[in-house]
């Protein structure tokens, strides 16, 4: 009999546990339907105390229980600047804050004063007339969590089907709702300084490469600079190798003649050398010639001048 209560007391507890855990999820919003559309926003011009953070998303949480711990009955605000399917989780971008005022209100001072203590800077986002938005329960602690599983694929999905211009991913809790939100129009103007200027120093280390090679310091990575190296020297390699069989390839016919043309090819050289030889020999035999006739002419002009020295002579006499 005892064992019997024993088992009945555990299936009802378990029973208890199955049933709480059923609540909770429906309580949670873990099951709403997500709804997208696009429209007016769900927030105005606004004025916001926030932090820049670069990391994984996952670690959000602390930033915002941060900006809570100030001004906990002050909207949560975060923006989301990469894709995680698309980005390293140390290399996604998003900052986390309060609202400090909406639309026309201006925010307080003091406040703001006790954010900038903390180390927050503050901002103004303006107003936009359209954007993609959706909305989830904000019941419990862990509805952001449970929203951002359940909303962002799906707004992901709408604004690449329909190939919209949709950025950054805003998320706004207010109330009892989570809002959450992409600009379709100024989406630049939702830019905080730092992303800005983080984009602005990716830009100019290229530059600064070009210009001095040499002061590159930690802008380059080790791994880029031996993944360029390696690809210049393939390169070199393949020019001389490609210039090398260019080279090859215009001696070929050269070196493998056929033996008709070999015959002919010697054939022709011996002519010209018999030509070459016969010429020079031509030119000998002139050469010869001349001397004889030059001989001739000098012995005969001796001999008259012999005579003409007698005449001289037996004259006088």
């Amino acid at each position: 009999m005892s064992d019997f209560i024993i088992l009945s007391l555990i299936g009802v507890l378990i029973l208890c546990l199955l049933l709480t855990l059923v609540g909770f999820v429906f309580y949670s919003g873990l099951l709403a339907e997500v709804v997208i559309r696009t429209g007016s926003p769900p927030v105005k011009k606004m004025t916001i105390a926030y932090k820049f953070k670069k990391g994984s998303y996952k670690e959000s949480g602390a930033a915002f229980t941060e900006s809570c711990s100030i001004a906990p009955k002050l909207c949560s605000i975060g923006l989301y600047y990469d894709d995680p399917n698309q980005t390293q989780a140390d290399c996604c971008r998003y900052a986390v804050g309060s609202i400090l005022s909406e639309d026309k209100e201006k925010p307080d001072e003091e406040l703001q004063r006790l954010y900038e203590k903390f180390g927050f800077s503050v901002i103004s986002f303006p107003e936009v007339s359209c954007a993609v938005t959706s909305s989830f329960p904000n019941r419990c602690p862990l509805s952001p969590i449970c929203g951002a599983y359940r909303v962002f694929p799906e707004l992901n999905s709408y604004i690449t089907e329909r190939r919209l211009s949709a950025y950054p991913f805003l998320e706004i809790c207010k109330g009892d709702l989570i809002h959450y939100m992409c600009p379709l129009e100024n989406q630049e103007s939702f830019f905080v300084p730092e992303l800005l200027e983080k984009q602005t120093e990716g830009e100019q280390k290229p530059k600064e490469g070009e210009e001095d090679e040499d002061d590159k310091g930690d802008e380059v990575t080790e791994t880029g600079e031996s993944c360029q190296m390696e690809s210049s020297a393939v390169i070199q390699e393949a020019g001389v190798s490609g210039a090398e069989s260019g080279e090859a390839v215009a001696d070929l016919p050269v070196e493998q003649q056929s033996p008709e043309q070999d015959e002919g090819d010697g054939q022709s050289e011996e002519a010209d050398q018999g030509a070459k030889s016969s010429g020079e020999s031509v030119g000998s035999g002139s050469s010869f010639e001349e001397l004889d006739m030059d001989m001739e002419e000098a012995e005969k002009e001796r001999k008259d001048g012999e005579e003409d020295h007698m005449k001289d002579n037996d004259e006088k006499a």
